[in-house]
């Protein structure tokens, strides 16, 4: 694998420590000042190229890889302290380098940007009580950490004297190795780094954020304020909840109230969505949505198929359909996936509508008449034998950038980079294969840089008051910093919405400036008052969800043209940006049957809200993450199994068992009260998680309530002090009463996230519906005399064979490359030759699979004899590893800590 570094790569230090500490062999390329990028944020260029022709991207993702080499998997801690690097650290970093660098103002001015976040490492070292971040080893953690932190201190003296455990830990990581090597490139790249720091200032933010440090945080001691105002919450009972709303239809905005209008990135209507896409889009604004109804809001949430552009004629031809067919045919089954997942919208659309024609042409003819408008001509590729351009996916050749020889007209699947289609090498009509020309053909563009005025100053009021996830607010930064083009928003295609112009009328509009105003289309699909949805930015709050790569359309292209047309237009106060999901080691693909697609997972025996629990557990908010059979049957079985289901099931168990199916009455004690106050603090830590729409730490908080509740019965012991005396009697009805109230709050919390589960929760509780809101602590909502329901076990375990036999299933051509975790391939026979590259990464590979396999098997708790032969094959493999390097192949005494 070729690790490519370019000159003043901001991220450089801590990838080229991670690559140093990889097992496998690494090809670091270097950049000279010769090879300075163009492309103005140089970090974006750092790549990893592995030998099997995938590109990482992702400077974290990289150093990730890097330690997976090694046999060490990312555990939650790493994932979040990779995350709060990513969003936290690293801006404060950015700006701290500028005033030092470019700017000459060094020492505590610099270092006062990073001093929040500097006492909060110490503080996290501190009450850990371990050497490292994430436990008694160095991990990637500690290497992506001490890379950001290292250009700016550069040794431990620099920070200040009270910081001691920080200072420790930052000499260690230092002394590392691998950091010691990366280190002696600083000097070149602090040069390389001023540079491109002088001529792209960083955005110079104003106080970080300290992660699980809100004011509210359960984590901090209890206070008696805080144990008064849990037992009010309690006394108040049902009061204490939000009446329900009583629907509507249509959901139309009313004065006076919050209304929420809530959109999901509309789906491309040719594919089927795979886990990514639902976690992306419908996913996340489903459980926000959720959310926002059970606080009481207004909320409206529209979603629909994105169905016109290339890729709809494309598919359309390969499966020999016109495109309305093509359509109708994926919109049914996108609108099964959805509903099979639960996903609640108030309306699911379509683009291709009249409606659609009659608000995009009419945005046209306002931003036409106002001057946002140029014409320009376009060199494209025609084909003669068919007679017509070949815009974006009818074309096909090879990728100017990295030689892939089967590149689209609009981004190569391979390297990732955008093209434009004239710039392919020995292009192909993907329709008949013969050979395009270049033609000059007219179109029409959006005027940006004419708009880019108004869009700043809507940004800096919206960023003011929104919230907009960091990767969105740094893409939109971007894009500001390069400057706006002006960018083309026709097509010469049949199948979209014709340009009423003249001229042009042979033409359609391009799908970025079309797909975006299908939200307004949706919903006037849905209620013919549109407008006082879509017209209404003084009473309407509108929230955008998506992945990063839809977020300069969204944040830029979309919002020029509402200001353009100049129509009172409600534009985005909250976008909602997430990183990628991964499939395992790789990538999603339907067509070499890699990952699991919305039409499969039902065919898994796997419930739609075990699904939806665990994409929301590893929603990657801050950077990528990655779908594992092995991590979702640990969660669901540790998780929803043993922690969540295990305390709902008992609480509703013991009421049956000892009080005839009656809430028992309830004496609280000084130790219940503070039960509710913790409780009470974990609810308000959600409510404001939630709000700020971090969906996947909010779920954390959850099974935080849950697991308050086991330990609290189990210290407790209702099923012993129910037979004592009248005294511990009394005290196992508390007890009882207490827990089966937690129930039901958790009935509530649960039902953004898995909605089937929680609405079997209240139908075992016999929970009345106006008693299923959201209150702002814990609440006696079942009192004494209240009668539960049948209660049954919530969920099932996963076993090892099924969710094996699934990987298979789904591995599809990974399968081939990498075999399954269960048949380590036979270590070599042939004695290992030291050195030998390909050698050591085949067993590097097959260590680092024979380890998940050992981790699963401890995981599932199966028996000893069978964990300590794998054990065996993994230390065999290890030992084949160390000779191949050149090590000694004695194994070490002692267990490594983690």
């Amino acid at each position: 694998m070729q690790l490519r570094v370019p000159p003043g790569a901001p991220a450089a230090l801590k990838v080229l420590a991670a690559a140093a500490a990889a097992p496998a062999p690494v090809r670091p390329h270097l950049g000279g000042p010769a090879e300075r990028p163009q492309n103005p944020a140089p970090e974006l260029e750092l790549r990893l190229e592995l030998d099997s022709g995938t590109v990482l991207f992702s400077p974290n993702a990289i150093c990730q890889y890097f330690y997976l080499c090694r046999g060490e998997e990312p555990t939650d801690l790493t994932t979040q302290w990779l995350e709060w690097e990513a969003t936290e650290l690293q801006p404060a970093v950015a700006a701290a380098l500028y005033l030092r660098l470019v700017q000459g103002r060094a020492g505590p001015e610099a270092l006062g940007l990073l001093q929040p976040l500097l006492a909060h490492l110490e503080q996290q070292l501190a009450r850990s009580g371990t050497s490292h971040l994430a436990g008694d080893a160095a991990s990637v953690a500690d290497v992506v950490v001490w890379g950001s932190l290292f250009p700016v201190l550069q040794d431990q003296t620099s920070l200040p004297s009270e910081l001691q455990v920080l200072r420790s830990w930052f000499g260690a990581v230092s002394a590392l190795e691998p950091c010691r090597a990366a280190a002696a490139l600083l000097p070149e790249a602090l040069r390389e780094l001023r540079a491109h720091l002088a001529q792209h200032p960083p955005h110079l933010p104003g106080p970080p954020r300290e992660p699980q440090q809100d004011e509210e945080s359960p984590e901090r001691a209890l206070t008696d304020d805080d144990i008064a105002a849990a037992v009010e919450i309690w006394a108040r009972g049902p009061a204490a909840l939000p009446p329900p709303r009583e629907p509507r239809t249509p959901v139309l905005p009313v004065e006076g109230e919050r209304n929420v209008l809530i959109t999901s990135a509309l789906p491309y209507v040719n594919n089927v969505p795979h886990l990514g896409n639902i976690i992306g889009c419908v996913l996340s604004a489903d459980t926000f949505a959720r959310y926002s109804r059970l606080r009481g809001w207004n909320t409206l949430f529209v979603c629909g198929t994105d169905e016109y552009g290339t890729a709809t004629e494309t598919r359309a031809l390969q499966e020999g359909l016109s495109p309305r067919q093509l359509c109708d045919r994926y919109h049914a089954l996108h609108a099964d996936i959805y509903a099979w997942f639960r996903i609640s919208f108030d309306h699911f659309g379509r683009t291709t509508t009249p409606q659609q024609t009659s608000i995009a042409q009419d945005i046209f003819q306002r931003l036409l008449a106002r001057g946002f408008l140029l014409q320009d001509t376009l060199e494209q590729l025609r084909c003669e034998r068919c007679g017509r351009y070949l815009a974006d996916r009818f074309v096909e050749g090879t990728c100017p950038s990295c030689g892939y020889g089967e590149a689209r007209g609009d981004q190569c699947d391979r390297c990732g980079k955008l093209i434009n289609a004239v710039e392919l090498q020995n292009p192909q009509c993907k329709l008949c294969r013969g050979t395009p020309v270049v033609t000059p053909t007219q179109h029409l563009f959006l005027d940006l840089p004419k708009l880019e005025g108004q869009l700043e100053a809507w940004l800096e009021r919206t960023w003011a008051a929104g919230e907009w996830t960091a990767n969105a607010r740094h893409i939109t930064r971007t894009w500001l910093r390069d400057g706006l083009k002006p960018r083309c928003i026709t097509r010469d295609l049949t199948w979209g919405t014709p340009v009423p112009l003249d001229g042009f009328r042979d033409k359609v509009f391009y799908v970025w400036f079309d797909a975006p105003i299908g939200y307004l289309s949706i919903t006037a699909n849905y209620t013919e008052h549109w407008e006082r949805w879509w017209k209404n930015p003084q009473q309407v709050e509108l929230y955008n969800f998506m992945a990063k790569d839809n977020v300069p359309f969204h944040s830029v292209v979309f919002p020029c043209s509402l200001l353009g047309a100049d129509d009172n237009y409600t534009l985005v106060n909250h976008l909602i940006a997430t990183e990628y999901l991964n499939y395992e080691d790789g990538k999603f693909s339907k067509s070499r049957g890699v990952g699991v697609f919305g039409d499969m997972a039902k065919d898994t025996g796997i419930p739609a809200d075990v699904w939806r629990f665990y994409l929301l557990y590893l929603r990657p908010e801050g950077q990528d993450s990655a779908f594992c059979w092995a991590d979702l049957m640990l969660k669901n079985n540790s998780e929803l199994l043993n922690n969540l289901g295990n305390f709902i099931n008992r609480a509703g168990m013991f009421v049956c068992k000892f009080f005839g199916g009656t809430v028992p009455a309830m004496a609280l004690t000084a130790e219940d009260q503070r039960l509710l106050a913790r409780v009470t603090l974990e609810m308000r830590q959600y409510h404001q998680l939630m709000e700020r729409v971090r969906l996947r730490d909010a779920l954390r908080c959850v099974l935080g309530i849950s697991r308050h509740g086991n330990q609290y019965i189990q210290v407790n012991e209702p099923w012993k002090r129910i037979k004592g005396d009248e005294r511990d009697r009394q005290r196992a009805g508390t007890v009882t009463g207490v827990a089966v109230n937690l129930a039901a709050a958790l009935a509530a919390l649960l039902q953004p996230f898995v909605p089937g589960v929680s609405a079997a929760i209240q139908a075992q509780l016999c929970i009345p519906p106006e008693r299923c809101g959201l209150g702002p602590g814990l609440t006696c909502t079942l009192p004494a005399g209240h009668r539960v329901g049948t209660v049954s076990p919530l969920f099932q375990k996963l076993e090892p064979e099924q969710v094996e036999a699934l990987r298979q299933r789904f591995g599809g051509g990974q399968a081939k490359e990498h075999p399954p975790a269960s048949a380590p391939p036979p270590a070599p026979n042939t004695p290992a030759a030291p050195g030998d590259p390909k050698l050591i990464q085949e067993l590097t590979e097959q260590v680092a699979q024979q380890g998940n396999l050992v981790r699963q098997l401890k995981a599932a708790q199966v028996e000893k004899a069978q964990v300590d032969a794998q054990v065996a094959k993994l230390l065999e493999l290890k030992r084949q590893l160390a000779l191949a390097e050149g090590r000694s192949p004695e194994v070490p005494k002692g267990k490594r800590k983690k």
